[in-house]
C-alpha cells in the first residue's frame, strides 16, 4: 500500500504526463504545457525526496 507522498508523486508524474501530452497534440500550447509539467515534476521530486519539507518564504509563490 502506497504512502501519502507516494500517491501524491504518483498522481503529481501523471499530470506532468497530461501537460506533455497536450502540448504535443497542440503545437500553441506546447511551451505552457511543457512548463507545467517541468513544475509538476519538480514538486513530485520535492514530496518524494522530502514529504515534510517547506519551501522557503523568498521561494514561495506570492498570492
Amino acid at each position: 500500500m502506497p504512502t501519502h507522498s507516494e500517491l501524491a508523486a504518483r498522481l503529481l508524474r501523471d499530470a506532468a504526463h497530461f501537460f506533455r501530452s497536450v502540448g504535443e497534440q497542440n503545437e500553441p500550447l506546447k511551451e505552457q504545457m511543457t512548463e507545467n509539467a517541468k513544475v509538476f515534476d519538480q514538486v513530485a521530486t520535492l514530496v518524494e525526496t522530502d514529504p515534510t519539507g517547506s519551501v522557503p518564504e523568498d521561494q514561495a509563490p506570492s498570492e
